[in-house]
């Protein structure tokens, strides 16, 4: 099974991941519309935005936290204090609605995959994805890393929240059972993550310190009107982005607020691909577009003064001047001293058939 993101970040291409979560929930209830054509509809505009893949989450509440559990996002966004209760409102799906969602992405050719959150799902869904993510949030679950790792797919790794240490000690846990590549993200688990919080430097320091790793990053930043954010992680080294997605960043709940929309996704890869048009190639030379100019910018050897036929050629006799059609001024010392072959005109240029 070949992965779209690890295929084009292999190559040096931007990937831009639609982090759809569990929004669709949300989007089904405002419109009136099954959960599943929900999902549906937002991988066929995640796909018609120019987006590369689409990431769910795959979890069951019992699963995943304690009733106990307290919030980590903003309560002026998401009301809900408990992280059981929110989770619970948005686990129904099971193996066969992840199956049909990812036959419509293989449908759209548009690469499906899903965090898992437990043993069950990282089962289940080694079928049908091509990729393992792995969220900040279980960086340090050792255990839960080296099973998912032991399947032997890619593994795209978050690292927000996380010290050095225990970046290092996850990703040897990782290759103690799996060579396959991985995609470390860059993260700031801070939902949203203000924009001086956003601490993109980190993507070059990932970079120098695992230059063996594909390099990204997973945002959390409300969108900005340019695409900013995005465009500065990549031109930072991240290769692939991760972004939560919505069909309405108006909606309340935790992942609609800081998500970009289908016209954001737009914009982002709108702008990549005009960075990528200005970044060309790393060849040292000059473009066959800029002849003309090599030949009429450039200056040749011209007469200052007109030079009778065996007159001898110094200094004082020469200038310079465009275009640059006859002899260059980098070789004003093989002219001097040699003999005019004829009458020079002053303000002519000089030619080697014209000296001896």
């Amino acid at each position: 099974m070949v992965s779209k993101i690890i295929t084009r970040a292999e190559e040096g291409k931007f990937v831009l991941i639609a982090e759809i979560g569990v929004n669709y929930y949300d989007i089904a209830k405002k419109m009136e519309i099954t959960v599943m054509d929900a999902a549906k509809l937002m991988i066929k505009e995640a796909k018609e935005a120019g987006i590369h893949a689409v990431k769910f989450q795959t979890y069951k509440a019992e699963t995943l936290a304690a009733k106990e559990s307290p919030s980590y996002w903003d309560t002026k966004e998401e009301a809900t204090t408990s992280q059981y209760e929110l989770f619970k409102k948005y686990d129904c799906l099971s193996y066969n609605e992840y199956k049909e969602l990812a036959e419509y992405c293989h449908d759209l050719d548009i690469e499906f995959l899903s965090t898992a959150f437990d043993i069950e799902s990282a089962d289940y869904l080694n079928e049908l994805m091509n990729v393992y993510k792995i969220s900040s949030s279980d960086l340090n679950n050792l255990p839960f890393v080296a099973y998912q790792a032991k399947k032997n797919k890619p593994i795209l790794l978050s690292v927000g929240a996380s010290d050095e240490e225990e970046i290092e000690e996850t990703i040897k846990t990782i290759r103690k059972y799996n060579n396959e590549p991985i995609v470390l993200l860059h993260c700031v688990l801070e939902y949203p993550t203000p924009y001086n919080h956003a601490n993109l430097n980190k993507i070059v320091s990932l970079k120098n310190k695992y230059p063996e790793l594909i390099i990204g990053y997973s945002d959390h930043t409300k969108p900005d009107i340019n695409g900013d954010v995005i465009k500065t992680a990549y031109n930072l080294g991240a290769l692939v982005v991760e972004k939560h997605f919505t069909l309405d960043k108006l909606l309340p709940g935790n992942d609609h607020y800081h998500a970009m929309a289908p016209e954001d996704a737009k914009t982002i890869t709108n702008g990549i691909a005009f960075i990528e048009q200005l970044r060309g190639s790393y060849e040292i030379g000059f473009n066959e577009t800029e002849l003309a100019a090599r030949k009429n910018a450039r200056r040749s050897l011209v007469t200052a003064h007109a030079v009778k036929m065996g007159e001898v050629i110094t200094e004082n006799k020469l200038t310079f001047k465009r275009p640059g059609t006859g002899i260059s001024p980098r070789d004003i010392n093989n002219v001097i001293g040699k003999v005019a072959k004829e009458d020079i005109p002053e303000d002519t240029i000089l030619m080697p058939y014209m000296f001896s």
